[in-house]
């Protein structure tokens, strides 16, 4: 099979995404548009028929002072994996970016290497020796991830030591998923372990409503939402971003993006943003005020979430990003605490990758991003 790569427009890439069971949110045309600060472009992988058959968005940031970038694929390109010839699909991608002035490529295969269900967790929290997730069982183990990592590194792609590549993964490699196809709603809610199912009928008791936003209720998402970064104690993304969010991706498909709010005797006291690719449904961003957590309005928020998400006929339902750590003592435990009374299941991906075009410039970003 000898595939040809060329520049494509936005149409083209939409109406490939749009052909596909699933695909990143970060790999959609208008995502380009959310990350202003990069520039991009649409990459089209053409069969010998003419026929488009991969398609993936790059994003260049240019180095400080020169004009060289790293070219940058976030939870992409939407190709075959599986693909026996890999080669045949990254080599053209990587002469095209060369050409380009990238220095390095750094991409993130959507390629699943390990599944690990909610008592296999659970097992996993009650043993004192278990510190991470790598130390417990996996319930599914992809085989054929195995081969594309392999292929990847013979090919001279690399990672660094802990699996994160180079100057440390951009996006989540270990995620936090419902699976949504064929099981009916009562299974799912079966699947919640029994905090969650109480915490979703105390909810409901307290007559905590769970209610759709728009646009104009960005301010007030950003008020929960700073009330957080205060509270986790992180740097907040402004209002302008959210706005801008809704705008290019809602212009792009009207259903891309919604916002939620759970709240209760009129006062918002969580809300939550989500985004829609195909079958994929992301919960991505969340906020919560600090009263009010007594009535639960997130697991609400969560159940309506998850039901719309089947309504819409999801296969699946992301929670986004968990860390691996299973110690009671990380501050990040809490995180996957939650997320695993959902019954749903951790989920494990390559990774990011790293192409070093330019040796001696990508050691410099790499010494550059660890001192920052």
């Amino acid at each position: 099979m000898s595939l040809t790569l060329r520049t494509i427009s936005r149409e083209q890439h939409l109406a490939f995404i749009q052909s596909q069971p699933a695909a990143s949110h970060c790999q959609v045309p208008a995502w380009a548009d959310v990350k202003t600060e990069w520039r991009s472009e649409n990459l089209g992988w053409f069969d010998k028929s003419g026929e488009l058959v991969g398609a993936g968005l790059v994003l260049y940031r240019q180095l400080p002072k020169i004009k060289r970038y790293l070219a940058y694929l976030p939870e992409g390109p939407v190709i075959n994996w599986y693909a026996p010839n890999l080669d045949e699909w990254l080599q053209p991608m990587l002469a095209h970016l060369k050409q380009q002035g990238a220095f390095s490529v750094k991409m993130g295969p959507p390629v699943v290497i390990r599944r690990w269900d909610a008592a296999a967790i659970k097992s996993g929290i009650q043993d004192p020796d278990v510190k991470r997730l790598k130390d417990v069982q996996a319930t599914h183990v992809e085989p054929r991830a195995f081969e594309v990592a392999d292929r990847l590194r013979k090919m001279g792609w690399q990672q660094g030591e802990d699996g994160g590549a180079g100057f440390g993964d951009v996006q989540p490699r270990y995620v936090f998923q419902v699976p949504l196809a064929n099981r009916s709603l009562d299974d799912v809610l079966k699947g919640f372990n029994q905090l969650w199912r109480r915490n979703i009928k105390k909810a409901e008791k307290a007559g905590v409503e769970v209610v759709q936003g728009g646009y104009e209720d960005l301010a007030e998402w950003q008020r929960l939402y700073e009330i957080t970064a205060v509270r986790d104690k992180f740097r907040p993304r402004p209002l302008s971003y959210f706005q801008r969010m809704w705008t290019v991706l809602n212009n792009e498909d009207p259903n891309r993006m919604r916002l939620y709010f759970a709240r209760h005797n009129g006062v918002n006291l969580s809300a939550a943003t989500m985004l829609v690719v195909g079958g994929h449904v992301w919960y991505s961003y969340g906020a919560s005020d600090n009263i009010g957590r007594e009535v639960r309005p997130s697991n609400a928020m969560q159940w309506r979430m998850l039901r719309d998400a089947y309504a819409m006929g999801a296969t699946v339902y992301d929670l986004r990003g968990i860390s691996d750590s299973l110690d009671e003592t990380d501050h990040l435990f809490g995180l996957i605490q939650f997320k695993v009374g959902t019954g749903g299941e951790a989920v494990e991906y390559v990774g990011e990758w790293d192409f070093p075009l330019n040796k001696l410039l990508h050691k410099a970003l790499d010494i550059y991003m660890s001192r920052r």
